[in-house]
C-alpha cells in the first residue's frame, strides 16, 4: 500500500535526488513519506483491531476516520504537486503512478459504497435499518396483533406517509463527512492497471519497486475485487518474471525483492485447497539468486 516499507525506500531517494533542482516536488515528497509512515502504523492498528463479526467499535471507527483522512490529504498532495512533475522521471513516475491507486485502494477498503471489505465503513441498508431509527419516533403507532385487513393496512400506511426516508436522504456512511460515498473500485482498479502497465514498461522483472506493484495489484484483486484466480495468475507470473530477469541489482534492492518474491509465493496459494497449494508451490516461488551491480551473485546473510 501507500504505507509498504519499499515504497518509503523509494520516496526518501526520490526526495533527497530532486532537492536542488526542485525544492517544491521534494518537500511534497517527504511530507507524503511522513503521511505514509503513520498511515503505516494505523493500517497495522486496524487489521488488529477487526472483529470476527464485523461491527466497529467506536474506537475502529475514529481509527477509520484517521486512515481515511490521511488518505484523502496524500492523494491530494500526490495529484496536485506530484503527478503533474514526474514526465522526466522513471522511478518516481511508476512510484506515483502506484502510491495513486494505493491511496484509492484504501478508500475502498473503508469507505466503499457498497462495501467490499469487512474493515468499510459500512453505508447503513434502508432496508434493515430499524423503522423506530429511520422515523425517530414519528411514526404511526400499531399493535403487533394486527388483525386489520391487507387493503385497509395499505390505505393506513399511505395516509401516515412514506415509510422510509425520500430518495438522496437516506442513511449515509459515517465516514461521509470527510469523503463523498461512492463505488471507488472501478477507478482504484484502473488506476493499478496504469501503474502496472507503466512498471512493466519502465522497470526489469526484479526491480523491487515494479514488485511491489504487482504485490498490492495482487492484494487488491483478492481483497476488493474477489477475483482469487486473477490474484494467483498476477503473482504466479510476476515471480517467473523475476526468474527470467538478467539485469543487476543492488543488495539492498535485492533484499526487498526476497520479501516481496516470498509474499508473492504465498499469494500464489490464497483461497487454494491443500492439493492445489502443493501443485502451486512446484511453481517454485523461492527468492532468486540475483546478481549485483558488480556482476556477482548475491546472497543476503542466513540465506544458502
Amino acid at each position: 500500500m501507500a504505507s509498504s516499507e519499499v515504497d518509503q525506500k523509494f520516496l526518501g531517494k526520490a526526495a533527497k535526488a530532486v532537492e536542488h533542482e526542485n525544492p517544491l516536488l521534494a518537500s511534497v515528497l517527504y511530507k507524503i513519506l511522513g503521511l505514509s509512515i503513520n498511515l503505516s502504523h494505523q493500517l497495522l492498528k486496524a487489521k488488529k483491531q477487526q472483529r470476527p463479526d464485523g461491527t466497529p467499535t467506536s474506537a475502529q471507527l475514529d481509527l477509520s476516520f484517521h486512515i481515511i483522512w490521511l488518505s484523502r490529504e496524500g492523494l491530494v498532495l500526490l495529484e496536485q504537486y506530484v503527478v503533474p512533475m514526474v514526465g522526466a522521471y522513471t522511478e518516481l513516475k511508476v512510484l506515483a503512478y502506484k502510491l495513486r491507486a494505493s491511496f484509492y485502494h484504501i478508500f475502498v477498503l473503508f469507505h466503499n459504497t457498497p462495501s467490499v471489505s469487512p474493515m468499510g465503513v459500512n453505508t447503513p441498508d434502508p432496508q434493515t435499518t430499524p423503522q423506530s431509527r429511520l422515523d425517530k419516533g414519528k411514526g404511526i403507532a400499531r399493535d403487533e396483533d394486527d388483525d386489520t385487513p391487507p387493503t385497509a393496512k395499505s390505505r393506513r400506511n399511505f395516509e401516515g406517509g412514506p415509510v422510509g426516508p425520500p430518495p438522496g436522504f437516506g442513511p449515509e456512511s459515517p465516514s461521509a463527512f470527510l469523503l463523498k460515498p461512492g463505488d471507488y473500485l472501478p477507478i482504484a482498479h484502473q488506476y493499478f492497471k496504469e501503474a502496472a502497465e507503466l512498471a512493466d514498461k519502465i522497470l526489469w522483472g526484479s526491480h523491487s519497486l515494479r514488485l511491489s506493484v504487482k504485490t498490492e495489484y495482487a492484494a487488491f484483486l483478492y481483497e476488493c475485487v474477489h477475483d482469487a484466480e486473477g490474484s494467483r495468475k498476477l503473482a504466479k507470473e510476476t515471480v517467473a518474471q523475476v526468474y527470467d530477469a538478467t539485469e543487476g541489482i543492488d543488495n539492498d534492492m535485492f533484499n526487498d525483492a526476497c520479501e516481496l518474491v516470498t509474499v508473492l509465493g504465498k499469494m500464489m496459494k490464497r483461497g487454494l485447497t491443500s492439493s492445489n497449494k502443493n501443485q502451486a508451490s512446484s511453481t517454485g516461488s523461492q527468492p532468486p539468486t540475483a546478481r549485483t551491480e558488480q556482476g556477482e551473485p548475491s546472497t543476503p546473510p542466513g540465506m544458502i
